[in-house]
Order: structure tokens, then sequence, then C-alpha cells
């Protein structure tokens, strides 16, 4: 992608990588695995470099390490809230990545929550639940309105809706909005995976409609080991702490049961935090924010309608961000013949999706599928990057698949 249309902040390290081939020629490598994570850009790169000669406890000290730390840390919370549109008593907690956040939600539910969910989410909104209510994946988003608004009819007592943002899959993108409301005029609550529409598309809980919304830093270019839960905080501060320890507890008497736990993200943020995971996540953030997202966007689009021109991709809830999945037959040695001969890396197999993959693929109830082929593009993507792909397809008689 040209810089004309991103700003030197948001540069991917390592856009000039090269890769020898199996002919031993040397050609720039085309990394179209986004979706699984996402290279950093100069924006966390530059964050780190700043901040490690100041580099202290957090929360913890009187000294300059840690009272920078600290200031750095709560900066990055802050700019986290704005990029998410977090509103007056949400709280912005810091995890390891979505998978983390959507476990320390599901610890924090009231007793008794149903938990209803679709069955084409990604493992990490799929697993964390008890007991959840599974829908099938719909056809339409009009179906999934529908099935959504007839599993809530008669449920009682607490209830989670929790739904993808963008198919790690297909790449679509769910209609958020409409799901919230029929969720809020049923009671209940709504949770928004947004792993994969966070780097995308812009992200906003009050937009959203969403009570809960959870993202991870390895998707959003800035691969340093953190994620986040943002979202209303009474269900938060009334549940135990996700991390028994320091930080936690605000005291702790001599009787092992009497404690005072905090209350807002400290609560569920025991122990010393990833320090640069989350200053490198708020600069990515804050250097979003400053973007033309609509131009990355439209930019992605063109690249998804290159490769729809060479392969037949999956999904029909357009429109989608800029992810893609095919069938072709035996993706994983497809994959490996596509980074040894022609130094592109794509993914191959399910995805931690295996629900929707085997009804994409027609496998049934078959947990050995083969799977697909995906390309997932982002901010260093380019249209070469998408020609050489659709090139190496059309050269191993996969074009048109």
């Amino acid at each position: 992608m040209s810089l004309t249309l991103r700003s030197i902040e948001l540069a991917v390290v390592g856009d000039d990588l090269t890769v020898e081939l199996s002919s031993g020629r040397t050609v720039r490598f085309a990394h179209l695995d986004y979706a699984a994570s996402a290279p950093a850009v100069r924006a966390a790169a530059d964050a780190v470099r700043d901040l490690l000669p100041f580099y202290g406890s957090v929360h913890r000290g009187t000294g300059l390490r840690s009272q920078t730390s600290t200031l750095e840390y709560e900066r990055a919370r802050d700019t986290v809230a704005e990029f998410v549109g977090a509103r007056p008593g949400d709280h912005v907690i810091f995890t390891r990545n979505t998978t983390d956040a959507l476990n320390l939600l599901a610890r924090s539910l009231p007793a008794g929550t149903t938990t209803v969910v679709f069955d084409g989410e990604h493992h990490a909104n799929l697993l964390p639940w008890a007991s959840p209510l599974r829908l099938a994946s719909p056809a339409t988003p009009d179906a999934a309105v529908e099935a959504l608004d007839a599993a809530l009819a008669g449920l009682e007592g607490p209830v989670l809706v929790a739904v993808t943002g963008a198919s790690n899959v297909t790449g679509e993108i769910w209609p958020i909005r409409r799901l919230a409301d029929v969720a809020h005029r049923h009671g209940a609550r709504i949770v928004v995976d947004a792993a994969q529409l966070a780097p995308h598309v812009p992200v906003d809980l009050a937009d959203l409609g969403a009570d809960y919304l959870a993202l991870s830093g390895h998707k959003l270019y800035a691969p340093f080991g953190a994620g986040v839960l943002a979202g209303r905080g009474d269900w938060l501060d009334a549940a135990d702490p996700y991390l028994r320890g320091g930080g936690a507890s605000a005291a702790v008497g001599d009787n092992p049961a009497d404690v005072t736990w905090t209350t807002g993200p400290a609560r569920h943020e025991g122990g010393t935090p990833n320090l640069l995971g989350a200053v490198t996540l708020g600069a990515v953030c804050a250097a979003l924010l400053r973007a033309d997202r609509a131009a990355l966007h439209e930019h992605e689009q063109s690249l998804l309608a290159a490769l729809g021109g060479g392969v037949t991709l999956f999904g029909g809830l357009a429109p989608r961000v800029g992810i893609a999945s095919f069938a072709v037959p035996e993706p994983a040695v497809v994959a490996e013949r596509l980074a040894k001969d022609y130094g592109i890396g794509v993914r191959a197999g399910q995805f931690c999706a295996h629900p929707l993959v085997r009804r994409l693929t027609g496998a049934g109830g078959d947990c050995a599928t083969t799977g697909l082929l995906r390309a997932s593009f982002g901010l260093g993507s380019t249209t070469e990057d998408v020609d050489r792909l659709v090139t190496a397809l059309d050269e191993l008689g996969l074009s048109g698949v």
C-alpha cells in the first residue's frame, strides 16, 4: 500500500522483508496472513524504543521509572478507551488477548446467566461460555436477526449474547447494531468479539450498541501480548477478581477471608501488568484514530475484488473486511507451495472455527476436515501481493476454484 494512504507511523516494520524461493530467486515476502497476526507498525516499535529507558513497575513506586511507567500505562488506557468509544461507567481492562478478555467476562457473569452464541464463532468466543445456547450460523443478516429474536423470546434471568464483529474465516461483517437492538429489546446484553473488526474499520461501543467489546493487540499491529475487554462496569465490579494478587487487592487482613478487593480495571489486572503491550497498543490506536480509515478500507476492498476475480470466496453476509477463504484440494500442501515457490504467506486449515469451516466445506461432523485456504490483508498489503497470489494459483492449476 502506498504511503499516500497511510502515515509513516502506520508503516509496517519489515515491509521490505525478502525470502529466497525454492528456485534460488529472492523476492519480497508477501504476507497475506494478517488475520492470524498482524506485523508491528512503526508506532508500536517507536513506543517500545521510547519507553524502555524509563521502564519500571506500574502503580508500585515513587521513583522516576515507576512514575513514568504508570503515567504511560494509564495514558494507553485512555487512548484505547477513546478508540473503542468507552462511555461513562465503562471499564477498559488490559488482558493478554481477545481469548483472555472473553474468558474474563465469562468468569464475571452473574449466577444463572444464559449465554447465546452462533456456532460460526471463533473458538475464543465459542468455548469460554458455560453451556451456551448455540444457534446455527445464518445465511443472511436478516436470518441472524430473526434467529436471535426467536432464541431470546421467553428466556429469563440475565442473558448475554456473544457475537463476532467480523468472521475470521469469511471476513463477513455481522449486523451488530441490529443484533444489539434485538438483545436489548429482550433485556439481554451483548459482547462483540472485535478481534477481526477493529483492525479494519472503526469500532465504537455506542455506535455498535454493544455492552462489551474485546480485541487483541496482535491483530492490531501491536504484537506485544496485550488485549482489551471494554464495557459496562457493574458486572465486572461485582465479580470475583480474575487474577487474585497484588493490585487487585486494596487491603488484606490476617484472616484469609479478610480481603477487600478493588473496583474498576485494577480488580481484574492482578500482578505486574504488561506495560509494553498496553503502551504499544495505545500507540497504534492513537495512530489509527488519526488515519483515514475510509481510504484504508477502500484499498482493502480493491484487494478483495482482485482476489475474487481469481477464486470463489466463501461468505454471503456482505460487506466484508480484508479476509477471504476459498476451497482448494489439500490446502496445507498449497500453502506450503505458495510459501516455498512464490514467497507468499497464507493460512490453511480451520482457523480455530471448526464448526463453521465444517459447514462451509460440507464436512459434516468430521473434525479431521482439511479445511480451507485463507488470505487476509492489512496495512502493508499491496496490489502486487494479491496479483502474485492469483498468478501463483493459476500456475498451480487452481484459478477459478
